[in-house]
């Protein structure tokens, strides 16, 4: 899985292909941080998380990484339980024949762990059947149809798809067996302090001397780590007991039960455990910084003069002059109001007020559609006048092109200062604009890119 950092930074990274607005503009989180120290990887973390100022994305990141661990809790409280029940039931009776318990207790078990031990030789750097995919895939566990929610159930399910994810599924597995191993231990330590239990053994085929070589041998691991083992007159005297043995014959019995199975069941889980949670730490998804659109932003940041006197700056995009045409005009402000009731009168050279037909403010939706409408049915020249600080985003440059599509004689635009100090007599210039070079290049280049005439300076 990828670290929160990396899944916010790129769940901005699939909304913002997708021309999602977000809560901050992206473009002028990215000019802010341009100045601003750190490695590209640092960097980006923050315009990430700057971008996603009001937490909205993290929260459902954060809603989807919560409801996964609580399947995985849950579950393994569930094997839990089922091992402390299981093992309970089976220890039921006074007299209980040790082998008979050791192997329901390690012998399914240690065939698993044998089974897994094989398959990940076998499958060395393939891709296995991805079944908790399946099992805690992001659209059963959260719900939603807004484009925040389904970006966030995509990115999730790409990275369960992950090759790393192999590890991290082991790991679940191994996990979910110490859970069972864990609730087994705990109902042998409880039943062996509140009963007393004798231990036997019995066998058609194997002789005594069998039977005691190997017990021992099972014993020899719990005895290295101070577990008790049964001699070999414990062993005999154990064959086919039916009442109660020698408290200290017992307890023998009962040390190597518990022995083995911290020795040979909880130890050798644990230690797979730790393998897949390194090697998924090793194999683990990370944030591609060299794909283009995070290319685009580091290259960006990393813009910078090394010799004035050899640098030679490639001439810079220009939009072309907005050309006055015969037809009637009509005039809309984009989302922000003007200080002057007439600004379009001395920009654009329009001085018949009959001439003009004022659209007012272009906010929102409805507004946008009853201008295409309006544009559809009457063949007019559209003079759009912008904020001097409004961004050329997406959204914008989006309206832009609709309106352009509509307008059956063109569209001009006119950039607006509405701190400027004017009368209906003085002429509006860009003059204001230039002082902020950054922001006027970006909309000269938006513009000429799109073949929308700038109304010029005087």
């Amino acid at each position: 899985m990828l670290s929160p950092q990396d899944q916010l930074t790129e769940l901005v990274r699939n909304l913002e292909s997708n021309n999602h607005v977000f809560a901050t503009d992206p473009l002028l989180v990215t000019e802010k941080l341009q100045n601003e120290d750190g490695s590209p990887k640092q960097k980006l973390h923050r315009r990430a998380k700057r971008i996603d100022s009001n937490g909205n994305l993290a929260k459902v990141l954060g809603k989807i990484d919560a409801r996964i661990k609580s399947i995985m809790v849950m579950m393994s409280v569930v094997w839990c339980v089922s091992g402390f029940l299981g093992l309970f039931t089976l220890l039921q009776a006074n007299v209980v024949n040790f082998f008979y318990v050791l192997v329901c207790l390690l012998g399914f078990h240690t065939l698993m762990l044998v089974g897994w031990l094989l398959l990940t030789f076998i499958n060395r750097g393939k891709q296995s059947a991805n079944w908790f995919a399946s099992l805690v895939s992001p659209s059963y566990l959260i719900r939603g149809k807004d484009d925040v929610t389904q970006a966030a159930v995509s990115l999730y399910e790409q990275q369960l798809e992950h090759s790393g994810m192999r590890w991290y599924l082991g790991k679940f597995s191994h996990q979910l067996w110490l859970a069972t191993l864990t609730g087994m231990l705990l109902a042998i330590i409880f039943l062996l302090v509140v009963r007393q239990y004798s231990f036997s053994w019995e066998s058609t085929l194997l002789s005594d001397n069998a039977l005691i070589g190997l017990t021992q041998t099972l014993g020899w691991l719990p005895s290295l780590v101070g577990f008790n083992v049964p001699d070999s007159a414990a062993i005999i005297q154990s064959r086919l007991v039916t009442d109660a043995l020698p408290l200290s014959v017992a307890r023998q019995w009962a040390s190597l039960l518990v022995g083995s199975l911290l020795m040979y069941g909880i130890v050798p889980r644990a230690i797979a455990w730790v393998f897949c949670a390194l090697m998924f730490r090793r194999k683990k998804m990370r944030l591609d910084i060299k794909l283009p659109y995070y290319q685009k932003i580091i290259s960006f940041w990393q813009r910078k003069v090394i010799d004035a006197d050899d640098f030679k700056e490639a001439p810079a995009p220009i939009a072309p002059k907005a050309e006055i045409s015969q037809a009637k005009k009509l005039v809309a402000l984009l989302e922000y109001p003007s200080a002057h009731q007439q600004w379009w009168r001395a920009g654009a050279a329009i001085e018949s007020n009959e001439a003009v037909e004022n659209f007012g403010i272009l906010d929102d939706r409805d507004d946008m559609a009853r201008l295409k409408d309006y544009l559809d049915g009457h063949p007019v020249q559209v003079l759009l006048g912008i904020h001097s600080k409004a961004l050329p985003d997406r959204g914008t440059l989006r309206k832009l092109d609709q309106i352009a599509t509509h307008a059956k004689h063109g569209l001009i635009v006119q950039l607006l200062d509405d701190d400027s100090d004017i009368d209906a007599d003085t002429e509006l210039t860009t003059e204001t604009y230039k002082n902020d070079n950054v922001r006027y290049q970006q909309w000269q280049t938006a513009l000429a890119e799109r073949q929308i005439g700038l109304v010029a300076s005087h």
